[in-house]
């Protein structure tokens, strides 16, 4: 079943809801969509649990408004989402940027509706390197993925879908080109000025006091290749900072290990919600 619910400034966000049982919801990475999970919606929802997922406001097919592109937004859509479906005790699971959607709800709206956490490949604590947090990346990546953005979006999506983000550029890759066409069809799906936007929410949004609030036992998943978010500045840091979380590194592997490692990572995360 797929549905859409109206957030609170009237932006409509598009949901997938599959499965019947204890409720699991994903939020997905830039410049993805819910069909970035649909490999463990299946695998989970298969095995007993109700697996939902949504399109971020513009992206895939949530509308995609000129304003509000920005994680306290995102955390407050999520919000409204577990709030109209009414959820309890549901699992939050985030990759990437959507790692810190899931962190700034529980920020801004604490655990109420939770009981679990995973975080994938995750952006928190803050991927911007700065005085405080010197392993970051320097502020003229992000510059450039804008400026690749504004110049040529279709091509940046192409290359980074054949390069970095699943580590096709690295020696003995496997990567398919079916799985590098879905991340450039999904990216393509979202709206130019939402995607431009969320590279600096992303990248410069302190997801540090956020962690410090998470108070359920918290799964981080990195790969310790992920040329996208580097484990260093972002699980190792983050792990240090929840109090119940346990930090699992998948060795030599890329940021997209939702599709490269899918038969692990949904191993992992079965045996997480069913502890």
């Amino acid at each position: 079943m797929s549905n859409t619910i109206t957030a609170k400034d009237g932006t409509r966000i598009f949901y997938k809801d599959w499965g019947i049982g204890k409720p699991i919801v994903f939020s997905h990475g830039w410049p993805l969509n819910s069909d970035s999970w649909e490999s463990q919606m299946v695998f989970l929802a298969s095995k007993g649990f109700r697996c939902i997922a949504h399109d971020r406001r513009g992206h895939g097919r949530s509308w995609q408004p000129w304003t509000g592109n920005d994680m306290n937004t995102y955390a407050d859509d999520l919000a409204d989402l577990m709030d109209i479906l009414d959820l309890k005790r549901a699992v939050l699971v985030g990759f990437s940027a959507g790692g810190g959607e899931i962190t700034r709800y529980i920020g801004r709206h604490g655990s109420k509706r939770v009981c679990k956490m995973a975080l994938i490949s995750a952006v928190p604590p803050l991927m911007l390197k700065t005085k405080s947090n010197p392993k970051g990346l320097p502020i003229e990546v992000f510059d450039e993925l804008r400026v690749k953005s504004l110049a040529d979006r279709s091509q940046l999506y192409k290359d980074l879908a054949s390069g970095p983000f699943f580590g096709a550029n690295r020696t003995g890759s496997k990567v398919s080109q079916g799985m590098m066409d879905s991340f450039w069809l999904q990216g393509m799906q979202a709206g130019h000025k939402n995607t431009l936007d969320c590279i600096k929410a992303f990248s410069e949004t302190d997801f540090t006091e956020d962690l410090k609030k998470i108070d359920v036992p918290t799964l981080i998943i990195h790969g310790d290749d992920d040329q996208i978010v580097p484990i260093s500045a972002a699980a190792l840091q983050s792990v240090k900072l929840v109090k119940r979380a346990v930090l699992k590194v998948y060795e030599g592997a890329p940021h997209g290990i939702v599709d490269t490692h899918k038969e692990k990572l949904n191993t992992d995360l079965l045996a997480f919600v069913e502890s």
